[in-house]
């Protein structure tokens, strides 16, 4: 094999995972016009195009496709390999890659990245916010953080922040105004921040008391598909919201917001690290693990 074909394959199987050169070079490190020379030759090696191109889009063609199959179980045999010889070293190396929720990421890793990052001066770390549930192996993550529920069960699943509890908030001018929900029924009557998940699916308030569940599609003239965002709306005084009580500790000391339907807001499993069960945990991904479980996160 020519010394240039690894890393041309490389660079085949990222545009193909993003569907852009430019994401691809992102990940690789490498410019735009780097990759795309790196795919030139390797279609002109090959004899064979590998992507339809067009000024907006990038997708595989048939022979892309089979090339694809074939190719990355070979680069994640390479990669398991290279990994290995981590362990020969005196402390984990190389970049760690974590899919999350934005929601995660603000509330998780501020207070644990400083500790992790001084411990493993040699670790990259990148993370990516995405609420919405995507393949972490064909998006070349090491792992990935959801609720327990939204963790695929082939998926090995470690607790990191604790549980959590939505809560149901409002301005206290919004609740001397509206009145207050006593019932989440009541819900119906008032306007609400709703929240749009990028499938476009429009989540529904869950309730729980004494163990009958209760969802309600709420009304409201207002939809994000942000939950911060709804919570900076909510403290304008526009209607109630729901969402993580972890967001409004601040909020509710200072009285800029009151919880309602409190009975009906139980707690439950927090989020969840998880890797594939199948594949090799990398020196760093052991290392993130092994600091959650000593330093009581998880």
């Amino acid at each position: 094999m020519r010394p240039d074909n690894l890393s041309h394959l490389a660079a085949f199987a990222s545009v193909a995972r993003h569907a852009s050169f430019r994401k691809a070079g992102a990940e690789l490190t490498l410019s735009t016009s780097a990759i795309s020379y790196a795919i030139r030759g390797l279609e002109e090696r090959l004899g064979v195009m590998l992507f339809h191109r067009t000024t907006r889009s990038v997708s595989l063609t048939e022979a892309g496709q089979r090339l694809l199959e074939r190719l990355e179980p070979a680069l994640r045999d390479v990669g398991d390999a290279l990994e290995e010889m981590n362990d020969f070293r005196a402390a984990p190396s190389g970049t760690l890659r974590i899919n999350m929720p934005r929601i995660t990421a603000q509330l998780i890793l501020p207070p644990l990245l400083p500790r992790f990052l001084a411990a493993y001066p040699d670790v990259r770390f990148e993370a990516v916010d995405n609420d919405g549930l995507i393949d972490i192996v064909a998006s070349g993550f090491d792992a990935g953080i959801r609720f327990l529920e939204q963790v695929p069960e082939d998926m090995i699943a470690v607790p990191i922040g604790g549980p959590h509890r939505s809560v149901c908030v409002a301005t206290p001018g919004y609740l001397a105004t509206h009145g207050t929900p006593l019932h989440p029924n009541d819900l119906m009557r008032h306007e609400c921040i709703r929240f749009r998940f990028p499938s476009g699916r429009i989540y529904k308030w869950e309730f729980e008391q004494a163990g009958r569940k209760l969802d309600v599609d709420v009304p409201g003239r207002l939809t994000f598909a942000d939950f911060r965002l709804s919570l900076d709306l909510a403290l304008t005084g526009v209607g109630l919201t729901f969402v993580l009580e972890d967001q409004l500790t601040q909020f509710i000391k200072d009285g800029r917001l009151v919880r309602v339907l409190e009975d009906w807001c139980p707690s439950y499993p927090g989020f969840m690290l998880y890797y594939p069960r199948q594949r090799r945990v990398t020196s760093a991904l052991r290392a993130f693990i092994d600091l959650i479980r000593d330093d009581g996160v998880g």
